[in-house]
């Protein structure tokens, strides 16, 4: 029987999208320009190592603004935060940088302004993840949350003509899809939101998994265990019908996983840095996957510039910040 090449997809986009780049680049041009301590909440974005290795240039991960000294720069992260935690910042005398991603803002100024004009507002979200707590805090008496079409079924507002929904930005466009239109179905006049909630680079990296899923054995993705858009990721792999595992590194990989397989994909989601994608490819080429098909399935080209707090600093950082974009 003649010997089957072993052959290892690798899709663009993946890993990093601007937000991530823009909130890692907050941590490191606060640590330059104020020096240390600076202090972040939350996890600045959802993977270890990135947050490992900020902390290792001197940022001080918190849970919570009570664990930061009264009057200290504290930076909050990509996901953002509630107006309770604002709130909380100015009556400790933080100095906050907001390194909240615009995506993320504009679904809470889209809360905003429909609670102002007194809709339910319907979020299609998860109930547990930072970017969803801090959406429900812009209105939480306005807001009903759901995360599967059956919630649609028991949803009760006090105006069905007066209904609007809104969505994570890190969603599975699929089944978002399917959540949309059972509330189209309930609520006929329901509004949607003026643009798509779900993020481009959420968009882009499911787009870029359903291009190679027909043509991989199986497909792995690097991320975290609390990354939303890459747990989605293994869900659009599945969904299309292809085996799918979420790890870490390379060390999670099971040589099980791919003792079979000929053909193996590889993404990352949006807060991966490239040097754990860039590990794996190494291991996988030990393990016999020598030949490597990099293809461009979708063109990204989007830049956030930096906050206000931090914008006299960005043409001198420039020089000196790897990921910077402005």
């Amino acid at each position: 029987m003649a010997h089957q090449e072993k052959i290892l997809l690798l899709p663009q986009p993946r890993g990093f999208c601007a937000g991530v780049v823009r909130a890692i680049d907050i941590v490191k041009i606060a640590l330059e320009t104020f020096g240390k301590p600076v202090y972040v909440r939350r996890e600045i974005v959802h993977n270890r190592h990135v947050v490992e290795e900020l902390a290792q240039r001197g940022a001080i991960f918190v849970e919570g603004l009570e664990e930061v000294p009264a009057g200290a720069r504290v930076i909050f992260s990509a996901h953002g935060v509630s107006p309770e935690v604002r709130q909380q910042a100015v009556e400790r005398r933080l100095r906050v940088i907001d390194a909240t991603c615009p995506l993320v803002t504009k679904v809470h100024l889209e809360a905003i302004r429909y609670a102002r004009d007194n809709y339910t507002i319907v979020l299609i979200g998860h109930r547990d993840h930072d970017e969803v707590i801090g959406t429900l805090g812009e209105a939480p008496e306005n807001i009903r949350l759901i995360s599967s079409p059956e919630h649609v079924d028991s949803l009760e507002v006090p105006d069905p003509e007066r209904v609007v929904y809104l969505t994570q930005t890190t969603l599975s466009l699929d089944d978002t899809k399917e959540i949309v239109e059972r509330l189209q179905q309930r609520f006929p006049k329901i509004l949607s939101p003026p643009a798509q909630d779900i993020c481009y680079a959420t968009q882009n990296r499911q787009v870029a998994v359903k291009s190679i899923a027909a043509r991989a054995d199986v497909i792995l993705v690097v991320g975290a265990e609390n990354s939303s858009n890459s747990n989605r990721l293994v869900e659009v792999a599945e969904k299309s019908g292809t085996r799918a595992y979420l790890i870490r590194s390379w060390r999670d990989i099971r040589p099980e996983w791919i003792a079979r397989a000929s053909r193996i994909g590889l993404t990352a989601g949006a807060s991966t840095p490239e040097v754990l994608v860039e590990q794996v490819v190494v291991h996988l080429r030990e393990a016999g996957f020598t030949r490597v098909e990099e293809m461009e399935v979708v063109e990204e080209n989007v830049r956030f510039g930096l906050p206000p707090e931090l914008r006299h600093e960005e043409v001198s950082a420039a020089a000196q910040s790897p990921f910077l974009i402005i």
